[in-house]
This record gives structure tokens, C-alpha cells and sequence, in this order.
């Protein structure tokens, strides 16, 4: 296995795809463009990541799956014995199937019959692990009488604290869906069907069952993409058992959000990846079961992030006690937990939201969370890991797991590593969306895509170098559905920065201002449309070489937020179309970041093609040792406090980079915000 393994390091030649969550019956009434339709141009922004995901991110999973001990822990279960000490977390099961679901992913892209046979070699060993009765879970199972300390001495007893029975078996479930819709295999789907039989069976409200809610939620969503997958209603129901019944068990936490029934609850709190993970499922539920006590209360509780608990950089969770969301307008910068898993299931979430309404401020909300605040947790290179992401860094404060100020290589808990290799993958799935006749284009990558269209194809090709320009090119390829709308997402940040009062673009105050604009033309010619929840909708007959071009202004702009976030009173902070952009150390060298005074209308210069040096990268060869981005340069001025208690105030230059590119040379300070009053300077 060793061998086979190293073999694959060297010739996995895959890249992109995506989960596809808007399958026909999925009851939302949109449905998400499969990540089976949507190619990725390779060189691109999203290009590169994925192409760092293939050659780094997924073998690097795979082989601290072996080196780790996660594989052994499968080999184990086959011959269970009291002297295996289970070791390590309860949920590491899980990195075996997230990494299962990337590799996955890239096989449907790029087949590889190398891959294709390791990852038949592993599903092997997780099958023969499993119980007669489908029960999947080696901490208990390769050593039952000395089952893993979190797990109870029991099935299930423990599952709303620590066991992470359920929260397994819905990266499972998850990872065995998209490797059958790649490869068309049932292998490990009937592997994921039997565990899930056995919850069906054991868990649940009925006399003899176990009546437990998961302690970590995923379960939810798994089921429910279960049910749409293969129809058989009991999953669905079980997924809604698994919510309904929150708040009605023994443990009732505000932590796991089990503090009252899910239908009750209208704030974000509590652990912010579960939180995350749990609303997304909610969203499922209502979509498919038509509840609307569900969907009221999914509503307020998204509202409530967008409007009091959301960073300007798209992350949640301003706590690192409990991992957690605060209270409403808490959002410390230095502090900031703002895990990355927690920031891929607002993704989960906003995707959702889309899907059920329509509206393009969630997407919007999408957009911002995956340039910024996703990305972020991911070097260049795809070998690197951040946990949390800070908006501030002093260089001290050990904000990143491990106690470290920098990122990883990997993790002792590798969820955020391990998570990234199964998403990155799926990016182009969010890129197009259909309803009726109706093609919706939300995000702006360079790719090629094959539509369904009233079941008829359509074949449309986009070119752009966004997020470092506003210029986007749609080209139609083939039509054979006749007349349909495109519409067309208009960027909410041409507006506001986000769609509530949290953010604001300031460099509209008084006599300088500042407007985003926009135009679209079709075959060159101005075309009658209609703005429709922020998509500019154009319908017409397309025909085989139309051609769409967008143009969106993309100037650098200050941002305030609502004076309630006190952490952020007296401070700016600077976007450019998607990207929120911060000054580090290393492109300021003599300059302290933190003791900057911007003006209230600064000039900005824009550098394309900045080079950065990643000297963090440790991969031989690797193409991102260096790498480019759109800089900005501005005025500003240094502040300093003399010993005789006087201020001197130096005027200066300084060079920003987007934030997901901060922390590839080293530990040092580092902003997202800042002052533009002297009351918003640090002491």
C-alpha cells in the first residue's frame, strides 16, 4: 500500500469539482449546476488553487492519513483486540473521508486509474472494519472493552457530548455521495448506506431506540443529500428527527446549540462550525419537507449573522473560548477566532439561502466568505493550515492551534487541513445555478460549463481575470433550449459591502465620492434587461457564438462599520471588489502597521503584478514559492508616541496585499482595519 501510495503522490493529475447539491428532487427551486458540468480553465485564479489542492493538498492528506495512524485504526477494527489503546480524537475517522471526497472530486475531473485503485485499497480496509449490523466507528470497535475515552462504554451514551458517532457518519455519507456521482462505484455509497441503516434503526425517538441528537452536527445534511440521491425517505426523516429533537434531549447546551428546539432559536451562538453545519441542514429540511417553522427560523438566524455577528472578511466565531460566535456586534480583530471550517459551512450556508430564495445578497455573502475569509486558511502552495484567521496580528499572540503564530503544516486536530481538501475541489459547483429557464451566473471564473435547461443543453464559456478586474466574457457554445434568461449577479459590493447595516463604504462622505458602476452588452450592443434581486436578466434567443461582456468598475474603497463594533470605532478598513485587503509587515518594512492614520480620502495606486516570496513553502519546486496579486499602494501617516509624552505624526506610504495572501513570509503585525481618527490607533 506504501508503494501504491507513493506512486500516486507523483501521477495524480486531477484537479476541480464540486458537490452537487442541486440534483432534480432536492426541493429547493433552484438547483446548483453539478460540479460534474463545470471545468475550470487551469492558470486562473481558481485554477491555481485547485491545482495546488491536486499536486499538494489531497497526497499530503492522504499520506498523514498513514503516517497519522488513521488508516491503522480501520486495519485494527478487523481484528479487535484490548491491547490497541485508541489514540488521538474520536472524529479522526473523518480525515479519511474528507480526503476520500477531494480525491474524489478530481477523479471525476482528471480520471487517474492509479488514484481510482488506492482509493479502492482504502475503502477495502474501511469496509472490513465495519460491524455485521453497518455500525462504522474504530474508536470503540478496535478495542470494545477499552473503548476511546470520549466514546462511553456504550453505543450512542455519549454522543451528545464527545463520542462524534454521528459527526462521522456524516462525513461519510457526504464522502461516499460524491464518489459515486464521480465514478459511478457503489463501493463505499453501500458502505455509507448500511451505517446509515444501522442510525436509522438505533437512533431515533421510538421505544428501544437511543434518543440522542448529534453533539457535533453534519449528520443532518448528509442524510438529507442521502434521501435526494437515492430517494429513500427514511434518511430524510432521520435528518429531521435529528433536528426536531434538539433542545428535547438530556443535554441541553447553548454551545452545540442545543440550548431549545432548532424552530425556536433566531441567533447565531455556540460553537460556530457546528452552528454552521446545523443551519445548513435546517435549510435542507425546510427545502425538502416544505416546514415553514424551519425556514422562518433559518431566516432570522442568517440575518442575524449578516447584520451583527460577520467579519468584513466573510468569517464567523469571534471566540476562541467554545470556538464560538459572540455576542451580537462582538467582532475583536487580534483575537478573532474565525475558524476555517467555520467559514466553508457559511458557505454551506449562503448557498442554501440562494437556493431557496433567490436573492443575490447570499451569494454575495458567498463570495466574500470564500475569497476572504475561506482561502485565507490555505497557503499557496497547498501545504500550509490556519485554524483560525485573525484580522490582526502582533506577531506574538499565538493565535493559530498548536500555539503557533503561523500556519502548519498539519494539525494533532486536522479538521481545518482536511476540510480544505475536500472543498477547494468543489468550487466550480458554485459558480452556476438554474431555475426553470433560467441560468443564473453568480460567481466569475474562467471556465466551461454544460447546462440542463428545461433538459435541453446548453454549453456556455466564461473568461476573466477577476477578482483583479470587473471584465467578464460569456460566450454561448451551444443552445438547444431556445429562449432563456441569463441573469447575470450583480455584485452587491459595487453598492455596500454587505447586505445589512454592519458595513458601510465610507469614501461616499462628502466631496470626494466614490461610485461603482457597471454595463452589459451583448454582441457589443446595449440589451434591455431587468434588475431582479440584484441579477441584471437578459432574455433572448440565444444563438451559437453570442457573446456576453460585463464590465464592473473596480476601485479601492474604505469601509466603516456600525458603531456598536467598538473593537472597529474610529477605524477603515479597504476593499477592492471582492477582495478585503490588509498591510503586513513584510511589504512595509520600518513602518509599524499598527500605529497608521489613514486619511479620510486616501489615494490609491494599484500595483498588478506584485510578486510575493512565500518563504514559508517548504515544496521543492513548487510554483508558489512566488506569486503574484493586485497590490495597492496608499497614503497614509505613522503615528508615533515620544517619551516626553508628545505624538510625531510621519507621512508615509503603504503597500497593501489581499488578506487570504498575509503570512507567507514569516511571523509579524499585520491589519485589516485601520485608525483614520486617533482614537482608533492601538495604545
Amino acid at each position: 500500500m506504501k508503494r501504491l501510495f507513493s506512486a500516486i503522490l507523483m501521477v495524480v493529475t486531477a484537479a476541480t469539482t464540486v458537490m452537487a447539491q442541486g440534483q432534480k428532487g432536492s426541493g429547493y427551486p433552484i438547483g446548483q449546476v453539478p460540479f460534474t458540468s463545470v471545468k475550470l480553465e487551469q492558470g486562473t485564479f481558481w485554477g491555481q488553487r485547485l491545482l495546488a489542492a491536486r499536486d499538494v493538498t489531497v497526497p499530503l492528506a492522504f499520506s498523514k492519513c498513514e503516517s497519522e495512524g488513521r488508516y491503522k485504526n480501520f486495519i485494527q477494527c478487523q481484528n479487535p483486540s484490548p491491547d490497541y489503546p485508541p489514540s488521538g480524537f474520536s472524529f479522526d475517522d473523518t480525515d479519511v473521508y474528507k480526503t476520500i471526497e477531494g480525491a474524489s472530486y478530481l477523479l471525476q475531473t482528471f480520471p487517474d486509474k492509479k488514484l481510482k485503485l488506492y482509493i479502492d485499497s482504502v475503502l477495502n480496509f474501511v469496509g472490513k472494519a465495519q460491524e455485521p449490523d453497518g455500525y462504522l466507528y474504530t474508536p470503540r470497535t478496535m478495542n470494545p472493552w477499552h473503548p476511546h475515552n470520549w466514546a462511553g462504554d456504550k453505543r450512542w451514551v455519549s454522543e451528545e457530548v464527545l463520542s462524534h458517532e454521528l459527526y462521522n457518519l456524516g462525513h461519510m455519507v457526504d464522502a461516499a455521495c460524491a464518489h459515486y456521482q464521480a465514478t459511478g462505484s457503489r463501493l463505499f455509497l453501500d458502505i455509507a448506506k448500511r451505517y446509515a441503516d444501522c442510525v436509522v434503526r438505533e437512533v431515533g425517538p421510538r421505544e428501544g431506540q437511543a434518543c440522542v441528537v448529534p453533539g457535533h452536527q453534519i449528520a443532518e445534511m448528509a442524510l438529507a443529500r442521502l434521501y435526494v440521491l437515492t430517494g429513500e425517505k427514511k434518511y430524510l426523516d432521520e435528518a429531521k428527527f435529528l433536528l426536531d429533537y434538539r433542545g428535547k434531549t438530556t443535554i441541553k447546551n447553548i454551545y452545540s446549540q442545543s440550548h431549545k428546539p432548532v424552530v425556536e432559536q433566531t441567533e447565531a451562538w455556540g460553537h460556530a462550525v457546528r452552528a454552521g453545519y446545523m443551519y445548513a441542514g435546517m435549510a435542507d429540511v425546510a427545502a425538502l419537507t416544505g416546514d415553514s417553522a424551519y425556514l422562518r427560523a433559518i431566516d432570522a438566524i442568517t440575518e442575524n449573522i449578516i447584520s451583527k455577528k460577520y467579519y468584513i472578511t466573510g468569517g464567523v466565531g469571534a471566540r476562541h473560548d467554545g470556538e464560538a460566535f459572540g455576542a451580537d456586534y462582538e467582532l475583536p480583530n487580534l483575537t478573532a477566532y474565525n475558524e476555517t471550517c467555520a467559514a466553508i459551512s457559511m458557505v454551506y450556508l449562503f448557498q442554501r439561502m440562494f437556493l431557496l430564495h433567490g436573492d443575490s445578497k447570499y451569494i454575495d455573502c458567498l463570495e466574500r466568505t470564500l475569497y476572504n475569509g475561506v482561502i485565507s486558511g490555505m497557503s499557496m502552495d497547498g501545504g500550509r493550515f490556519f485554524y483560525p484567521n485573525p484580522l490582526s496580528s502582533d506577531g506574538k499572540y499565538k493565535f493559530n492551534a498548536d500555539g503557533n503564530t503561523t500556519r502548519q503544516p498539519w494539525f494533532g486536530c486536522a479538521c481545518c487541513p482536511s476540510n480544505l481538501c475536500r472543498f477547494i475541489p468543489s468550487v466550480p459547483g458554485y459558480i452556476y445555478a438554474v431555475k426553470d429557464n433560467k441560468v443564473y451566473v453568480n460567481l466569475f471564473a474562467s471556465n466551461t460549463a454544460n447546462i440542463q435547461v428545461g433538459g435541453k443543453e446548453v454549453q456556455i464559456e466564461q473568461q476573466t481575470n477577476y477578482p483583479w478586474n470587473g471584465d467578464i466574457n460569456i460566450k454561448v457554445l451551444k443552445n438547444k433550449a431556445g429562449a432563456f434568461d441569463m441573469a447575470i449577479r450583480v455584485p452587491g459590493w459595487l453598492n455596500n459591502p454587505v447586505p445589512s447595516d454592519l458595513y458601510r463604504f465610507s469614501d461616499n462622505d462628502g466631496d470626494n465620492d466614490v461610485a461603482n458602476g457597471y454595463f452589459i452588452t451583448v454582441n457589443d450592443q446595449k440589451v434591455q434587461g431587468k434588475l431582479e434581486k440584484g441579477y441584471f436578466v437578459v432574455n433572448r434567443q440565444w444563438k451559437k457564438g453570442d457573446i456576453v461582456n460585463i464590465h464592473f468598475d473596480m476601485p479601492a474603497r474604505t469601509v466603516v462599520a456600525n458603531n456598536k463594533v467598538t473593537d472597529d470605532r474610529g477605524c477603515v478598513a479597504i476593499e477592492r471588489g471582492p477582495l478585503v485587503y490588509c498591510a503586513e509587515w513584510a511589504d512595509n518594512k520600518g513602518i509599524d502597521v499598527h500605529h497608521l492614520l489613514m486619511p479620510q480620502n486616501p489615494l490609491f495606486y494599484i500595483e498588478e503584478g506584485k510578486t510575493i516570496e512565500n518563504t514559508e513553502c517548504q515544496i521543492a519546486n513548487s510554483q508558489a514559492k512566488r506569486f503574484s496579486v493586485t497590490a495597492l499602494k496608499t497614503n497614509a501617516t505613522e503615528v508615533s508616541l515620544n517619551s516626553d509624552g508628545t505624538i510625531t505624526q510621519r507621512p508615509t506610504t503603504v503597500t497593501l496585499i489581499p488578506y487570504y495572501a498575509w503570512n507567507h513570509r514569516g511571523t509579524g503585525k499585520m491589519d485589516v482595519w485601520f485608525a483614520n481618527s486617533l482614537r482608533g490607533l492601538d495604545d
